[in-house]
């Protein structure tokens, strides 16, 4: 077993890997740009070392800085979290030529599916069902048009070394393919450096799913079961589920298969994810892409299975066999993870950085929060404004759900706006509620939002009504004369709710 790792991240992730070396007594190495002198992750670190100015190219993404400061405080191995500098198999090629071990794939396993083209040929050598659609890169609009026609509309056009929902466009109508296939290649330029983009046909209200596997170095490979991720803003996950609501025993252990299939068709090794397109009605699935790292959303799989996929990474990469096999597998309960960002959800998501002058996290049976911050503590415009993966664990779908709006009316984030009123007002949906859930969840729900929605005026009275109502506590105030809750006073606490920062 290592005796001392760095990290290669920073924020919530650095802290949930910190926690996971401290279990296993491995001593931990952190690194941090101008900008994050004095985060909870350097805060944490046995060690911390300084790489340079605060923009990410500059430090975070700087793998020469890194290694050497591996070497210089004697690291013998690197986790890279995810993001950064955790996909790139040239980092991944320094890093062993330098005698570290990498926490992760080979570099071999990274570029086979890193390219959504390359995994494409990949899944379906291996028999893995894919969604219809091109590939090989287009080669120009005029061909676009052709395959588009042969598939019938709508149809998405995706970045081949895309990721986080950039060069994506989906295309509902003929008159409109030519701007999204120009606007998807220069989008896949500008964040990649590759403008190479190609076709699926797409699939209607789908949900998305991804299989957490796991492998190791002796041939071990195993699945964990499914998490839903069909919550999604500008096709970025922002709710995930373990297990699925569709909850499907068959479906999961044919997923299962299909994604240990792939894993083993690229020698893969550690943690990794396969995700697929899954069609709500005929419950059919087709291959979407794999994420060769650790995925944001792991803790839901850890809080259903039991098993610790960080501490899993680590002794894998020290050479152990994985620590269980897929019949020891076990998924119990239900998890939900809402991602608390320092974003304005009305206003379109935009971010806001700033200090965090109050932070109240809650507490209790069934919650876990992997959080990067403290109070005090500043949300940089340079970084991706995650500020907590919050989680709750129940017995069953609905406890979870339960725990989860308890918690978030008992969560207080103060200086900066966050997501939270949003995921107070999603925990509450009636279709969340149901598990009527696709990647067009937030865009059906917006537009009930605005039709329900009191106006400002209304919103204003309603409150007054609300305050005046407790004030009294009188019986008659809070309900007509055929008992039901005054609509008024059931308003009023909703806005009220709502507008909790």
């Amino acid at each position: 077993m290592f005796k001392k790792i760095l990290i290669a991240n920073r924020g919530e992730i650095a802290c949930r890997i910190i926690r996971a070396c401290r279990e296993l007594r491995i001593k931990t190495v952190a690194v941090y740009s101008d900008a994050d002198k004095n985060a909870l992750h350097v805060r944490m670190a046995d060690e911390a070392y300084h790489i340079g100015p605060s923009p990410s190219i500059e430090s975070y993404l700087r793998g020469d800085k890194i290694i050497e400061v591996a070497k210089k405080s004697g690291a013998e191995a690197i986790h890279p979290g995810y993001g950064f500098l955790s996909e790139n198999a040239n980092f991944v090629r320094e890093v062993t030529k330098n005698g570290i071990v990498f926490i992760g794939p080979p570099p071999e396993a990274m570029e086979a599916m890193g390219g959504k083209i390359s995994a494409r040929k990949i899944a379906i050598n291996a028999g893995v069902p894919v969604v219809p659609g091109t590939i090989e890169p287009l080669k120009s609009y005029e061909e676009a048009l052709e395959i588009a026609r042969s598939y019938g509309f709508p149809v998405m056009l995706k970045a081949s070394a895309g990721g986080g929902g950039k060069g994506m466009r989906l295309v509902e109508r003929e008159a409109d393919l030519k701007s999204a296939f120009e606007t998807a290649k220069s989008e896949a330029r500008s964040a990649f450096g590759d403008d190479s983009v190609y076709i699926e046909k797409a699939v209607v209200r789908p949900r998305h799913i991804e299989i957490q596997v796991f492998s190791d170095i002796h041939g071990n490979h195993v699945h964990l079961g499914e998490r839903e991720c069909s919550i999604q803003r500008r096709h970025q996950k922002v709710i995930e589920e373990c297990p699925s609501p569709i909850n499907d025993s068959t479906l999961r252990n044919k997923m299962g298969e299909c994604a240990v299939k792939i894993a083993q068709a690229v020698g893969y090794v550690g943690a990794g994810t396969v995700e697929f397109l899954v069609s709500d009605e005929t419950r059919e699935f087709y291959f979407l892409e794999m994420n060769t790292r650790l995925q944001v959303e792991h803790p839901v799989t850890e809080l259903v299975t039991g098993i610790d996929l960080v501490k899993e990474q680590i002794r894998v990469a020290s050479g152990e066999k994985l620590s269980f096999k897929q019949e020891d597998i076990k998924w119990t309960g239900h998890a939900i993870e809402c991602r608390i960002y320092a974003e304005d959800p009305e206003n379109n998501f935009m971010p806001s950085p700033g200090k965090i002058t109050r932070l109240r996290i809650p507490q209790g049976n069934g919650i876990r929060d992997d959080g990067g911050v403290y109070e005090g503590a500043e949300v940089s415009i340079y970084y991706d404004p995650m500020i907590s993966k919050f989680c709750t664990y129940g017995r069953d779908r609905q406890e979870a759900i339960d725990r989860m709006r308890r918690a978030l009316q008992e969560y207080e984030i103060g200086g900066i706006k966050t997501t939270l009123p949003f995921f107070r007002e999603i925990i509450e949906d009636e279709e969340f509620q149901k598990g009527i859930l696709d990647t067009g969840f937030i865009e059906r729900w917006q537009r009930r939002r605005k039709k329900n929605n009191l106006s400002e005026t209304e919103k204003d009275f309603a409150i007054i009504a609300s305050v005046l109502a407790h004030l009294s506590k009188s019986p008659t105030s809070v309900a007509t004369d055929n008992n039901k809750p005054n609509k008024w006073v059931m308003a009023g606490r909703k806005a009220l709710m709502a507008s909790r920062i």
